[in-house]
């Protein structure tokens, strides 16, 4: 039998779970947390924005900021998260891969991941199961992975 992974990922917390026999129960292997997933972006960003010039006359007004601070974090943990699945690949640790995701993270999730590791891509399902426990991750799978 084949060598799966089973990446359970959200904005806060990353589950990977192998699989020994085709319909068989899944082994946690290593969990990812994001410690400032909860952390509202006004604690993220504590210095105020920079302040400009008006092109003509003498007002003054606070620069915008070009991303929301929240989002941004979520992206360094889905990098955080692809480093980890692409280690895993390099190391032969799975033939395939399935992704189970809450969309928005899937989102940020794809690009991250590299050409060869999308390769051995099987299967990606869009829900959000990173709190549920392994019996109803398994049951949303397709029998055969």
């Amino acid at each position: 039998m084949k060598k799966v992974w089973v990446v359970v990922a959200s904005s806060s917390k990353c589950r990977i779970f192998t699989q020994e026999k085709h319909n068989g129960p899944l082994q946690q292997v290593e969990q990812l947390e994001n410690s400032e997933a909860d952390t509202p972006a006004r604690d993220i960003n504590t210095d105020r924005p920079g302040r400009a010039f008006d092109s003509a006359g003498q007002g003054r007004h606070a620069m915008s900021q070009g991303i929301d601070p929240v989002e941004q974090e979520t992206i360094r943990f889905a990098k955080k998260v692809a480093t980890t699945i692409e280690n895993g690949r390099k190391q032969d640790a799975f033939d395939r891969l399935v992704l189970v995701s809450d969309p928005s993270f899937l989102g940020h999730l794809r690009p991250a991941l590299s050409s060869a590791t999308h390769q051995r891509l099987s299967t990606e399902i869009a829900k959000n199961l990173a709190d549920a426990d392994p019996e109803a991750v398994r049951a949303v799978l397709p029998y055969r992975i």
